[in-house]
């Protein structure tokens, strides 16, 4: 299993945010995290990447023990993240931004599998024809794949990627779904938070439901097809 997060405890002060969250993701799988909002979906992808420390709990990736590790070290790991602010440096250009992606400010040209600026533009044609423009005049989709593909440049083994679609136009939607659909096909594993549920259904191998700090259901697409009063307890559809 190339991902395991074994109940994870984790706390905003006095409230507990997860409560024995559980988690599993394969190598070239792409699990789906939905729910409602405030339920803990974004805590469990922040605990996952050492943006808060779990006061219980392991998380295990590619048989290293990353439980408490700084970001930074998460990331050398092979975990990367799209946060749901994106966080594009508006006043970067959207080359600069890519490089800001690079481990140790090196691409490893010996690796053919390695994400490069020639291979992001092959995934993302309109980054080639704007490469000197600031990431600030960009629209919201081209802002958030400008985000995939900076951490795409980082060489992820495993793709976090938080509401990927949200506020976005319905042509955008299907661009960023595709493009996920893309880096899956490359080998790269992908947990996914998303609230269109549409989308994630169209994307997942796997799905889990959240409850209030918990998991509720697992399972594939086909199951929660068969279940649709899980559907309605956990994604009121």
């Amino acid at each position: 299993m190339l991902l395991e997060a074994k109940e994870l405890n984790t706390y905003y002060g006095t409230s507990h945010a997860l409560q024995d969250m559980s988690l599993t993701v394969a190598e070239g799988e792409i699990v789906a995290l939905l729910g409602r909002n405030g339920m803990g979906k974004s805590t469990t992808l922040k605990t996952i990447m050492g943006l808060l420390k779990p006061r219980s709990g392991k998380v295990v990736f590619d048989g290293k023990d990353l439980t408490g590790l700084r970001p930074h070290k998460v990331a050398r790991a092979g975990l990367g993240y799209v946060p749901e602010e994106r966080r594009i440096f508006p006043n970067l250009t959207v080359l600069d931004n890519l490089m800001m992606g690079v481990k140790g400010g090196r691409i490893d040209s010996t690796d053919p599998e390695a994400w490069t600026i020639e291979r992001i533009y092959a995934h993302f044609p309109f980054m080639k024809d704007r490469t000197n423009q600031k990431g600030a005049l960009l629209s919201g989709g081209e802002q958030q794949m400008l985000t995939i593909g900076r951490t795409l440049m980082g060489n992820p083994k495993l793709l976090m990627v938080d509401e990927p679609t949200e506020g976005l136009s319905p042509v955008m939607v299907k661009e960023v779904r595709d493009v996920l659909a893309e880096i899956s096909k490359s080998g790269i594993s992908i947990l996914l938070v998303e609230h269109n549920l549409k989308v994630a259904m169209s994307l997942a191998d796997r799905i889990y439901l959240m409850g209030k700090a918990h998991i509720g259901f697992t399972g594939t697409i086909e199951d929660l097809n068969a279940n649709p009063e899980m559907r309605e307890k956990y994604l009121e559809v």
